[in-house]
């Protein structure tokens, strides 16, 4: 049900990188883990939030390509969190009639969470009223990249909405607007492609402090925005 405090003007589409994690643990002299722990709660209660305003799809980055590069002991404990949280909290999510969705390339990591999240994402409930996006081993170059190969395999000549088929993202609309947490200004290679019209919303905010007051004010923020998409 939609909040009645909401703005009129909501995005169908929100993506968020959730920037800030290990910075936020840092400040309080905590292993790297104990911020992802924080911002996986702080996730989860994002995306009830997002729902109850309206929004119909939330993307989350929730592991880079390039975050597979970090050391092993803080991958485990990311990997860790999916096989602790992920279960719960999705039967949670059918309950609320949200679906899961899973975009990026599954395959460098472990089998057993593969299987979760595969789990989760077939067992989503049909004509989801929300739907929450999970970008994991995700990188918009890579993306874009395989796309292309594959309209190259299939010899197809690709136009703007057979190649969108060809993405990850295929069937969900482009984001409205992206927001970044933890004060860099940047994109990372994150729906790079989708979001060519997106609005942008970057706050000094660490993710695991970022919430739905915070939240609010980037929907306030971007209801404020005029958008031409390059006509006058």
């Amino acid at each position: 049900m939609k909040d009645s405090s909401a703005p009129e003007k909501l995005p169908v589409h929100v993506g968020l990188i959730m920037d800030g994690n290990g910075r936020w643990a840092k400040k309080r002299r905590m292993p790297r883990s104990f911020g992802h722990n924080a911002g996986m709660n702080a996730m989860i209660k994002l995306a009830e939030h997002a729902q109850s305003l309206g929004v119909k799809y939330l993307t989350v980055y929730t592991l880079s390509t390039e975050n597979l590069s970090r050391p092993k002991e803080e991958l485990e404990a990311l990997f860790g969190l999916f096989r602790s949280y992920f279960s719960k909290n999705v039967k949670k999510l059918y309950k609320q009639n949200a679906a899961v969705k899973i975009v990026g390339d599954l395959s460098p990591l472990p089998d057993d969470v593969v299987k979760l999240l595969k789990d989760g994402e077939s067992g989503s409930p049909v004509g989801a009223e929300f739907t929450l996006i999970f970008a994991i081993n995700y990188g918009s170059r890579p993306e874009i990249l395989r796309a292309v190969n594959l309209a190259v395999e299939r010899g197809e000549k690709v136009d703007e909405k057979s190649f969108g088929a060809l993405l990850f993202t295929s069937g969900v609309p482009d984001p409205d607007l992206i927001i970044r947490t933890g004060g860099e200004i940047r994109l990372s290679n994150f729906l790079t492609y989708q979001a060519a019209y997106a609005e942008l919303y970057f706050t000094d905010v660490l993710f695991p402090d970022f919430d739905g007051k915070e939240f609010d004010k980037a929907i306030a923020d971007y209801a404020k925005r005029d958008r031409r998409f390059g006509k006058v």
